[in-house]
């Protein structure tokens, strides 16, 4: 069993990290199993406390004594798929679709941006709904 023991000024701001409660609901948790954790309670007891399992109270407590109190209130970044488009991907769509629409339209749809993107080098692949994501980050709608 891991022992933890916070220091003053510690337990002081995850007492006001808990009370203001403007933290996400993982945060805290992880808030309320360290405070739980220097009331020398044992993880199975915090477990069922905060209905969490007993590998997240042994997890946050290790990262507590390996890291830090922020290290282990804070979700740790994670793995994703990387980035399909640059920045100069994203302004090309963008300028299409501010551009004038083909011949016999109105405005561009998301159909029609995605073929003609696929036209273009760097763009084989891409589909209608990564341009209405960008789009949509943009605050651009086509239509």
């Amino acid at each position: 069993m891991v022992l933890i023991k916070l220091k003053d000024d510690e337990e002081q701001y995850l007492q006001d990290f808990v009370k203001k409660g403007e933290k996400n609901a993982r945060e805290l948790k992880r808030a309320l199993i360290l405070l739980l954790a220097n009331k020398k309670k044992k993880n199975i007891e915090i477990a069922e406390i905060l209905n969490v399992g007993r590998n997240t109270v042994w997890r946050i407590k290790k990262r507590y004594l390996e890291e830090g109190l922020q290290s282990a209130l804070e979700d740790k970044p994670r793995t994703g798929q990387p980035k399909k488009y640059t920045e100069k991907h994203i302004a090309e769509i963008i300028a299409l679709a501010c551009s004038k629409p083909p011949e016999g339209r109105k405005k561009w749809t998301l159909v029609l941006l995605t073929e003609e993107l696929r036209k273009k080098e760097g763009f084989e692949t891409i589909n209608r709904e990564s341009v209405r994501l960008i789009l949509k980050k943009t605050k651009l709608n086509p239509g």
